[in-house]
């Protein structure tokens, strides 16, 4: 990170500038099989058309909220990271009726409908695929978000002071968030450029939010995230440590 970066969007841009083509996030869901390996590059550019999407066709600025009713998973991230970029709040696990906007997986649409304001669906299938069926009252992620620009600039500035995430009831702006993160960095064993964190941890608390993205983003190291990694015995966990090339963890106690 720079001494300027404020946000996590700052983050990102830093990363993007520094080595666009390591690897940022390394995402695994033990319980399909999937594997996604995405550079700073390639998070950077679904970041920006997601931000895109938010900003101009949902009408979203500084000071909305987001309700993100997402498991731990690479689309999270990118939807953690467009809100900041936009300036909006991302409420990890929000209430939908208290939101401007509502992001769901495919678990929690019965749930979101409650947002009076925009929805967006999301499959989470392998590769960013569709839905079979695009969910009434909802406009599908992936049939939206690859039209959308590659650059993203924002209508209006954002205020790194002002409130930037929710998680598990408490709220952050984009400098407390960068500020948490960058203090988890030692904790985690996370030592700079080159540290590779693997992460089993959800994220609907800030210790996963952390691990599984801000703290190895903040020292320019990268995640390996795990969904459903209690479906891998310890063999297979301790094969990925070793052909991921992991240098810490965190795991669920």
């Amino acid at each position: 990170m720079n001494a300027t970066d404020r946000t996590p969007a700052d983050l990102l841009r830093s990363a993007l500038a520094a080595d666009p083509g390591r690897p940022l996030v390394t995402f695994y869901d033990d319980a399909t099989g999937e594997r996604v390996e995405l550079s700073v590059a390639t998070l950077a550019n679904w970041v920006a058309k997601t931000a895109n999407l938010l900003q101009g066709d949902l009408g979203t600025g500084p000071g909305d909220r987001v309700a993100l009713l997402l498991p731990a998973h690479w689309q999270t991230a990118v939807w953690l990271l467009a809100c900041s970029s936009v300036g909006a709040i991302a409420d990890v696990a929000g209430d939908p009726a208290a939101a401007d906007v509502v992001v769901s997986g495919p678990d929690s649409l019965e749930a979101a409908r409650a947002c009076r304001g925009e929805r967006v669906a999301l499959a989470l299938r392998p590769l960013g695929g569709r839905f079979p069926a695009v969910p009434d009252g909802f406009v599908d992620y992936a049939v939206e978000v690859p039209s959308q620009g590659d650059r993203f600039v924002a209508f209006s500035p954002v205020d790194p002071d002002e409130p930037a995430l929710i998680v598990a009831g408490a709220e952050l702006s984009g400098a407390e968030v960068v500020e948490r993160a960058l203090g988890d960095a030692a904790g985690l064993d996370l030592t700079g450029p080159g540290s590779r964190l693997l992460s089993g941890l959800s994220y609907d608390t800030w210790e996963g939010l952390s691990a599984g993205l801000y703290a190895p983003l903040a020292v320019g190291g990268s995640v390996v995230l795990c969904r459903h990694l209690g479906e891998l015995a310890e063999e297979g966990v301790a094969k990925r440590i070793e052909s991921e090339r992991v240098t810490a963890s965190a795991r669920a106690r």
